[in-house]
């Protein structure tokens, strides 16, 4: 990667190397991504999709090789980078026994923002869960849990999304809600990374990184 595409990415990725089980994944893989920018992360499974995404967001440590945010190496700038950057999992992370919008307060407390009730109700329109702030997470089907991070996504404030199967328990609606969401974001300079089995119909340019069986592609 040269200095010049460094510089003028938002996020980037130099000869990360990732071994699970002794087995490896991947090897010097390189990446950037700029502002405005949606990076798809293809590969079978067990190719190293997720583990890729959680040395990006700093839950895992790589082998080999430097993530850096805005230049700088995350664990010089982790403070910066959290601030701006927002992790998703494909499992998801929603308390069973708290309402919809103490969920979404949750998720919010782990980023040390705070949201008021009105803009809770208007993310929830947004995500079609309108009508259950207080109904607990129990009562919802996995498709609505979704949409509860759907709806944390829109409260976060963050750059930066890394989403893992974001697609996951979505019905087709859900699934076109979250299309409309990635495009929105990207349109107002927010960048994404998002691995799924399902594509994406997304009306602009993305570029897709592929993970082969040992090794990068």
């Amino acid at each position: 990667m040269s200095d010049q595409m460094t510089e003028a990415a938002l996020l980037s990725a130099e000869n990360l190397e990732c071994v699970r089980d002794d087995r490896l994944l991947f090897s010097r893989l390189s990446l950037s991504l700029a502002a405005g920018e949606v990076l798809q992360i293809e590969g079978a499974n067990g190719s190293g999709k997720t583990s890729l995404l959680r040395i990006l967001c700093g839950l895992r440590q790589a082998e080999a090789g430097e993530v850096r945010w805005r230049g700088e190496p995350v664990r010089h700038a982790r403070e910066d980078y959290y601030a701006e950057m927002v992790y998703i999992g494909h499992l998801p992370c929603i308390k069973a026994d708290l309402t919809t919008e103490e969920n979404i307060r949750a998720l919010l407390d782990t980023r040390s923002r705070r949201a008021a009730s009105a803009e809770i109700e208007a993310a929830l329109q947004q995500v079609g869960l309108a009508g259950f702030e207080d109904a607990p997470a129990k009562a919802l089907s996995s498709g609505q849990r979704r949409r509860i991070l759907l709806a944390f996504l829109l409260l976060s404030g963050a750059r930066l999304w890394i989403l893992d199967e974001p697609l996951t328990a979505l019905d087709v609606n859900g699934v076109a809600l979250m299309e409309q969401m990635i495009l929105q974001h990207r349109e107002g300079g927010g960048s994404v990374i998002f691995t799924t089995h399902h594509g994406m119909a997304l009306p602009c340019e993305m570029r897709s990184l592929c993970l082969g069986e040992g090794g990068y592609v």
